[in-house]
Formats: C-alpha cells, structure tokens, sequence
C-alpha cells in the first residue's frame, strides 16, 4: 500500500557555495498520511566554472549585490511561483513534481524560473520523502539494489579553468582502484594526496589547492604532471596501474578553437593541435601511463572528432562526455548513435531536475554507457550525489580530492552508507574499467 506524502510547504534561501558565491538550497516539508506528522528534506545547489553551453539555465540577478551572482530572483521564483504549484501535491511522484515545475518553466533550458531554482526544490521532494518513509535517500531512490560503492575518482592536481597554474589541461585524478572497499579506496587515495604534498614541496612546487582541493603548481608539461603523480604513488608504498590508475579531464572546450578550421589552442601554452593530433597525444600519453579515462577530450560540438578518437581509442578507456552530453538524454542518445564517446559524466544542475538525471543514467546503461556521477567546483556541504551514485550502481563518483570539507562531506557520506550496507555493499574496484559485453562503444 502506497503512503501519500502530502506537499505542504516549500520554501528557499540564498546560501553561499564553496567559492563564497551566492547558490540556491530549498526546503521541502511533506505530511504522510501513514502517521500524520510532517518531514522537511533540504538540499543546496552546486555550480560550475567550466560550463557547457548547452546545461540548463543557471539563474543569477546580474545587478550589483555579489558582483551580479546573487540569486535571489531564483529564490522569488521557487517561493512565489513553484510553492504554490506544488503545495497538495505527493512527494512520493517525483516524475509529476519534476514534470509540474517543468511546465511552469516552459522553456527549452529551464531559463524562466532558473534550474537552480528548479533542482533545489527537486533534490528537497526527494529527502523529505524518503525521511517521511524512514529510509536513506539512496534507498527511497535506489530500493534493495542499491548497494554498489562507487570507485572514487580523486582530483588532485587543478589545472586549467579551476586554477591559476601554467597546466593546459583541468584536472588530474587517482582512482584508487587496487582496493577491496570503498573506505579502504579512500584511505589510499588520502595517503597518495599527503604524498604528492610532500613531492611538490620537495621540488619547491606550490602546493596552494584550487577549486575542487586539488594542488596548483606550475608545471610546464602534461607529462610532468604525469610523471610527479607516478613519484607521489611510489613514495605513499603503492603501484601504479595495479593500486592506482590515472584519469584526466581536458575540458578542451575551454580551449580556445579556430571554427571551421579543426584548430584546437591550448589556452596556457599556446600550443596548437588538430583533433587527429590531440588524438595522437592521448594515445601516447595512456602508452605511458596508466591512464584509464579522458573526459571531454575534444570540443562539444566535435561530433566528427569524437567518432574518431572512439574508434581509435574506446575499446582501452572511458571517453567521457560532459559537456559534449550535459547530462541531457537526447544529446546523449546522438552520442551513441554516432559512437561517439562511451562514458557520460552525471552533473545534475546541467539537466535541473532528480528524475531527468536519473532517466540519464538509465539510458547510458541501456546503451552500454558507463555513468560518472560528478560535484562541481563550486560545492555545498549537500550530499546527495553520494547516495545518488550508489541508489543507482554507476560504480564511480568525481567529488575531488580528499580535502576541502564540501569535498570530504560526500566522501564521508560514502563511508557510513558502506557501513550502513554492511555486507551487502560491493564495491568494483579495477572491474569497473571493464569494457561492457552489450552495448555499441
């Protein structure tokens, strides 16, 4: 028998993200009908620097309060315009209250009340639900199945548009995936953080952290990087490519490109590629390391590169698509139509609303796809993607490195729902990276 938990009050705040920015958190209070009390569930929204152009609207004030971000026309809108459109409603349909809310909006890309105005109030339906039902959110979204620790994928050395450093290329992350569990995962990914510090000390290399908590030396070479976090690997008692593997986010759509020409331009060094170069670069680079994943490798609107670099080199890493995809069923679809790509990165303020992200991730699995759910660089102490990723098995998450408390609160959200789990938790490690039996990548 089904409980109706009866929408009764919504409301919003302008709170400040990681980057003492202005951002959206709502509350939600529901009434069950099972025993009559109320729940209220409260989630934040997350922001990005390096944005796609095709993510959902992100609503700001543009005036003069918080240098133009404030937010407060999203906050009157979740308050004035979505409240009284949800108030009766049951929580529990989260597919009808996301569907209401993107009537209300009526736009393409959410631009009229704001996907973070309209994400704030989705994520808040979800947590007061699942506390009216007395059961983890993981579990009100995930059911019995949900039991898959994700392998964490841990940013630790910035570069490009999270920092201010000479590193062409945007993140360098560890995968600890020699692990037999999460909080093991963690402890050796901690370990190989402490040892980089000391590594970058020892080489008078600045160890001041960028966004996502990542180290932001200046240092002259993607290989050079490559190659302090093989010393930092070695000096923290691990091996490289049997306990610790390495990803890369390019961001190359933050690279400055010459339309109609095929001309990539790093924006640091200067230096100029072809997709068909850029491509030969990556080869080279996975050659010698052990790099087993490269997110947004060329542009978003590459259609063409990406068909090629799937083909030359999708059957030994994850090519992940975040901008190329911004979490968007459709463009995720054209992606596996064209085999272009063969891993979507999840970031739900790209899409504005819990059940699109979900049906995202459904839909990569359908296709053979593998799904990374991510936090952006500006960050909440919000943990909702922990319990996402694990409600729905996508077996790795992106929430940067082991520091930074809006960074390690999803880190240690992973660590109680494992020993909430119990022995019922699994966790992938090196399988993950497997490539799928089905699917056309």
């Amino acid at each position: 028998m089904s409980v109706f938990l009866e929408i009764t009050a919504v409301y919003a705040r302008e709170i400040l993200d990681s980057r003492g920015n202005p951002t959206v958190e709502a509350s939600v209070t529901v009434k069950s009908d099972a025993d009559r009390r109320k729940y209220t569930g409260t989630a934040a929204v997350p922001s990005g620097a390096s944005t796609g152009q095709f993510e959902a609207v992100e609503l700001r004030d543009f005036e003069k309060r918080y240098a133009g971000l404030g937010v407060t026309k999203a906050v009157h809108n979740v308050n004035e315009v979505i409240a009284p459109a949800l108030l009766g409603m049951n929580a529990s349909s989260q597919v009808a209250v996301d569907r209401r809310m993107i009537d209300l909006d009526g736009t393409d890309n959410k631009s009229m009340l704001g996907a973070n105005a309209i994400l704030a109030v989705s994520l808040a339906v979800a947590k007061a639900a699942a506390g009216a039902l007395h059961i983890s959110l993981y579990e009100y979204l995930g059911g019995i199945c949900a039991k898959v620790l994700p392998v964490p994928m841990m940013n630790i050395i910035n570069g490009g548009a999270h920092s201010r450093n000479s590193i062409d290329f945007q993140e360098f992350m560890i995968l600890p995936v020699g692990a037999s569990s999460f909080r093991e995962a963690l402890r050796m990914g901690s370990e190989v953080y402490h040892s980089l510090k000391k590594v970058l000390s020892a080489k008078y290399l600045s160890t001041a952290v960028g966004d996502e908590g990542g180290f932001a030396p200046d240092i002259d070479s993607v290989e050079g990087v490559l190659d302090i976090l093989c010393e930092a690997v070695k000096g923290a008692g691990y091996e490289c490519g049997k306990d610790i593997c390495f990803a890369m986010d390019v961001a190359a759509s933050e690279f400055k490109s010459r339309k109609g020409t095929g001309v990539y331009e790093l924006p640091k060094s200067g230096k100029e590629y072809r997709a068909e170069e850029l491509i030969g670069l990556y080869r080279s680079l996975a050659d010698k390391y052990p790099i087993v994943s490269i997110e947004d490798p060329l542009d978003e609107e590459d259609w063409e590169g990406w068909k090629l670099l799937t083909k030359e080199l999708g059957d030994r890493l994850k090519l992940v698509g975040d901008d190329l995809f911004v979490t968007n069923t459709e463009r995720l679809t054209k992606g596996m139509n064209l085999q272009a790509g063969n891993a979507i990165l999840i970031k739900y303020n790209q899409i504005g609303t819990l059940s699109e992200t979900i049906e995202a991730i459904q839909t990569a699995a359908k296709g053979g796809f593998s799904a990374i759910v991510s936090h952006r660089s500006g960050e909440t102490e919000d943990t909702t993607i922990a319990d996402l990723c694990v409600a729905l098995n996508t077996g790795l998450i992106k929430t940067g490195a082991p520091a930074r408390s809006e960074r390690v609160s999803k880190y240690n959200r992973l660590l109680r729902i494992e020993e909430e789990l119990g022995c019922a938790s699994e966790f992938p490690g090196k399988t993950i990276f497997h490539k799928p039996e089905t699917g056309k990548n």
